[in-house]
């Protein structure tokens, strides 16, 4: 199992969403609004007391498990719709699940997602 996180422009997340949606066995997708900034440090400032502050721009953050098989539709889709080719357009990140336990049920692994 993999978990997908993907930081990406609050205007794509419609799109990337319903394109989602679409695939065939898909367990589900969490959606936090989130803010940050990347290797461009956001807008600078100067504060009051003459510090720099930092703007943070906000961004959504996607995140699915799914079975090994399904990591590469997934990256694809969110690749393809999330794309504009300008900065800040965001970014995927794919890491190993060791387990998954369903609260409700209790049943662990692949099946529990």
């Amino acid at each position: 199992m993999k978990e997908i996180k993907a930081v990406i422009r609050p205007s794509k997340l419609l799109e990337v969403t319903q394109e989602l949606h679409g695939i065939e066995g898909l367990p589900g997708v969490t959606v936090h609004e989130i803010k940050g900034f990347g290797k461009g440090r956001g807008n600078r400032g100067e504060g009051e007391a003459g510090s720099e502050l930092v703007e943070l721009v906000a961004r959504v953050q996607l995140e699915v498990v799914v079975a090994d098989e399904m990591v590469d539709q997934v990256v694809d889709v969110i690749q393809r719709y999330a794309h504009t080719g300008n900065t800040g357009d965001g970014k995927i990140f794919v890491t190993t699940v060791d387990d998954v336990v369903k609260i409700r049920t209790n049943e662990r692994g692949a099946g529990a997602i």
